[in-house]
């Protein structure tokens, strides 16, 4: 069976997954994975692969959890499908958190259908954290049903590799970022280089070359607004004259040049 590639069936496919999530149903949620699928939630922390791991992932972090998802921009790119969106997190009836976020779904065909061969969500740890911890008295419930989630289904090292995603690009990586897109914004594309490493590759998706000249016209008269650090990426939701987009750019964790940039247009 061929499997239509347009951008309704890959919308289609991706939000099943929020669909199930509510519906707390999991055997439809993990079964949305390809065999070897690969979920790195927050990116920087240990992936989760294979549909063992994607399930304990589910029994962990979706299972206990009300989660809504207010999008702000989906973009199709090929297999790939990103979303620009805030996650709506009830821990408990206590607690909601609203988590600023950028969800990448790498889609691949698998017995006729459109399964995710992994799932990257970028959301900074830290800053939510920061939020829950604000949340006083009223944190200590959910925040002992975490800790035992993550000790008796992910053990010492899934537990280990979650809180690994509290190593992250920051402020100084966010400013490098910025200035690149300023320059861009107002066709600099000498100032622009200059913050990117002599081996930087700046690409139109993850592999289309894309010549620093044009890249800087996809970027005249930026309005970026939200920025999140997670892993060694930075990633910017871009409003241009051009049109909205999302911006990858992967950094140096020492120094400061940027290693490389992908940017996918809506």
């Amino acid at each position: 069976m061929v499997v239509p590639l347009d951008r309704e069936h890959l919308l289609a496919a991706v939000e099943r997954s929020p669909h199930a999530a509510a519906a707390h149903d999991r055997a439809a949620w993990v079964g949305l994975f390809t065999a070897d699928g690969r979920i790195e939630d927050p990116v920087g922390s240990r992936p989760h692969v294979g549909t063992s791991e994607i399930g304990r992932f589910y029994d962990t972090f979706i299972r206990p959890r009300d989660i809504t998802f207010h999008r702000d921009l989906d973009i199709v790119f090929g297999t790939v499908v990103l979303r620009d969106l805030e996650l709506e997190v009830a821990m408990g009836s206590a607690i909601t958190m609203r988590i600023p976020a950028f969800l990448r779904y790498d889609l691949r065909e698998a017995h006729g259908q459109w399964r995710f061969a992994e799932l990257r969500a970028y959301w900074e740890l830290p800053a939510m954290m920061l939020q829950f911890l604000r949340s006083g008295a009223a944190a200590v419930t959910p925040a002992l049903q975490l800790s035992r989630d993550l000790l008796t289904i992910q053990r010492l090292r899934g537990t280990a590799g979650f809180l690994s995603g509290f190593r992250r690009v920051g402020t100084r990586h966010k400013k490098l970022v910025q200035t690149f897109l300023d320059a861009g914004a107002r066709q600099d594309t000498v100032a622009a280089g200059s913050v990117l490493s002599p081996a930087a590759t700046t690409t139109l998706g993850d592999a289309d070359p894309l010549d620093l000249a044009e890249l800087a016209e996809r970027l005249r008269g930026l309005r970026s607004a939200k920025t999140i650090g997670s892993g060694a990426t930075v990633t910017v939701s871009v409003d241009s004259d051009r049109g909205r987009g999302i911006l990858f750019a992967d950094v140096a964790w020492r120094g400061d040049a940027i290693n490389a940039v992908r940017y996918f247009p809506a």
